[in-house]
């Protein structure tokens, strides 16, 4: 009678088993079938699209002058205020002259002697030596004194406004600049270019200017430099702009953008919704088809027409065309993700 009862007990204790493990298999397969992501996607194509880089960038003055004579004392005298505006030649800066008027008086008796010396040459009464010697030390005071009245008497070397006054008269110049000089009249401002675009980029390009401060009024500059090396961290290349600024509305230190057309590119262009941004920052990505699993590729902003968007991938290579965008149902993927494609 036990040993009927231990029978029945061990049937039923592997019906319950099996029954359970066949529920268990059930779920795993569902499970697994769940675990494919129905998406849509759209083979990428080339296309040639007339480029035009947007850029931002800074304005700086086109010429930048600190005003640091090369000797030091007393500043007698500062002509200017912050604000000024001087022309080419204007007196900034008058330095203590005691240094300049001891080498006048030295260069004018220097003078005297050398041209006694020149008259008795001319008889044959001195030797050439002597006559080489007393010339030289003439010229070196000359020269003496016209470097001691450029560094006393402080000019500007180009038309522009004071930007910045760092002394008061009668206090010790010591090296520090006394003044800055800047020009506004006309500006230039560095953009750092993606590499891809340097065979197309040439000097003398024109480049249209905007600001925020004057929303529909377009600024004229041109390409003038284009540098010839490309950085290697950031794979951009520079160039400079020179911008004519007569009207004087914008100023250096502006925040500003540059549209430069660069005519027609052979780019991949895709639907905007298929970008995705990484939460917490500003990196995009998108995710194509490999194969029946999801690749993640990061991927860069380019121009945008209406509804698409231009996309440049982070590596080289990492897209080409017929690749196969995920266009719906990427934002549930994540990278390795099972994917059926769905019409």
């Amino acid at each position: 009678m036990n040993k009927a009862i231990r029978l029945t007990a061990i049937v039923l204790a592997t019906i319950g088993i099996v029954a359970c493990g066949g529920k268990g298999g059930d779920k795993a397969a569902t499970t697994t079938a769940k675990e494919a992501e129905k998406v849509k996607v759209q083979t990428l194509e080339s296309e040639r699209i007339a480029k035009t880089l947007e850029l931002s960038s800074t304005l700086e003055g086109y010429e930048t002058m600190n005003i640091a004579p090369s000797l030091t004392g007393h500043i007698e005298h500062i002509y200017v205020e912050v604000g000024s505006r001087v022309q080419k030649g204007s007196m900034l800066v008058r330095m203590d002259q005691t240094q300049l008027n001891t080498t006048r008086i030295n260069l004018a008796s220097t003078k005297t002697e050398f041209e006694r010396v020149s008259a008795l040459k001319q008889s044959g009464s001195i030797s050439q030596q002597v006559y080489d010697q007393t010339k030289a030390g003439y010229d070196q005071l000359a020269e003496n004194e016209k470097f001691l009245e450029q560094n006393t008497f402080v000019k500007a070397q180009f038309a522009g406004v004071i930007s910045a006054k760092y002394y008061e008269d009668g206090e010790m110049y010591a090296g520090q600049p006394i003044l800055t000089l800047t020009q506004i009249s006309r500006l230039k401002a560095i953009i750092n270019i993606p590499e891809t675009y340097f065979p197309m980029v040439k000097q003398g390009m024109k480049v249209e200017i905007e600001s925020d401060i004057y929303p529909g009024e377009v600024f004229p500059a041109t390409i003038e430099i284009v540098y010839p090396t490309i950085d290697a961290a950031s794979h951009t290349f520079q160039a400079k702009l020179n911008i004519p600024n007569a009207s004087e509305k914008i100023r250096p230190g502006m925040y500003v953008r540059t549209r430069l057309a660069v005519g027609e590119v052979d780019a991949i262009v895709v639907p905007y919704q298929s970008v995705l941004k990484l939460t917490g920052s500003n990196d995009r990505y998108v995710f194509v088809n490999d194969n029946g699993t999801a690749r993640r590729v990061a991927v860069t902003l380019g121009q945008r027409y209406d509804d698409r968007i231009e996309i440049i991938p982070v590596e080289s290579g990492a897209l080409k065309a017929g690749d196969e965008l995920v266009v719906t149902g990427q934002a549930r993927l994540v990278d390795g993700a099972t994917l059926e494609i769905v019409e």
